[in-house]
């Protein structure tokens, strides 16, 4: 080989960010298993997403009163549901929500905002928040090279993330549906699949 010959394993990592990753059965286990997760940042720091396939026991009007927020007469949160984001910062809320307005502590994802501050919940308590929102408790997070380290290893497959997934598909069909998006059938990736 001359030395000016590179070897082809060495190549830039792609940003997943605004990406949805699909833990692959039998692969990711714990608290992640079979979850959908939306990337709202991927850089050389690490990544960080919210799981949009783990729906709580907590309503939107129930967070809302925990946090003291009162909200207006007329406004039903009681459908809302507050969503497992992941296992980090379990008692911290995060909203993504469409880019129409920013608030206190937002982060621009693309065409949407993840928003961390108590400001987002207060318009929605006022019936003024964003059309289309997610609220979780707690994110997943991975550290500097940890997320590209798991996609070497065949952990999560990744597809780049649609809006009607994200806010109007029904949570039990976001897998499945994020799996059509790359042509995939789920019982194509049954965990244990073929034992004679």
């Amino acid at each position: 080989m001359s030395a000016t010959s590179q070897s082809p394993l060495v190549q830039e990592s792609a940003n997943l960010t605004h990406n949805l990753l699909l833990a692959m059965p039998g692969v990711v286990s714990g608290s992640l298993a079979d979850t959908v997760i939306y990337v709202c940042e991927h850089n050389e720091q690490g990544a960080l997403g919210l799981v949009i396939n783990r729906p709580t026991d907590l309503s939107l009007a129930e967070l809302m009163e925990r946090i003291e927020v009162s909200v207006d007469a007329g406004t039903d949160l009681a459908d809302t549901i507050v969503y497992f984001g992941g296992p980090v910062q379990t008692d911290r809320g995060f909203v993504l929500h469409d880019s129409d307005k920013a608030y206190t502590s937002s982060l621009a994802v693309g065409e949407l905002t993840l928003t961390t501050s108590k400001d987002v919940l207060q318009d929605v308590a006022h019936g003024q928040g964003p059309q289309h929102m997610l609220v979780t408790l707690g994110y997943a997070g991975w550290s500097s090279g940890q997320l590209e380290s798991e996609m070497a290893d065949n952990a999560w497959l990744n597809v780049k993330a649609t809006h009607d997934i994200l806010f109007s598909t029904p949570v039990e069909k976001r897998y499945g549906s994020a799996l059509a998006l790359l042509g995939i059938d789920p019982l194509m990736l049954a965990g244990d699949a073929g034992h004679a």
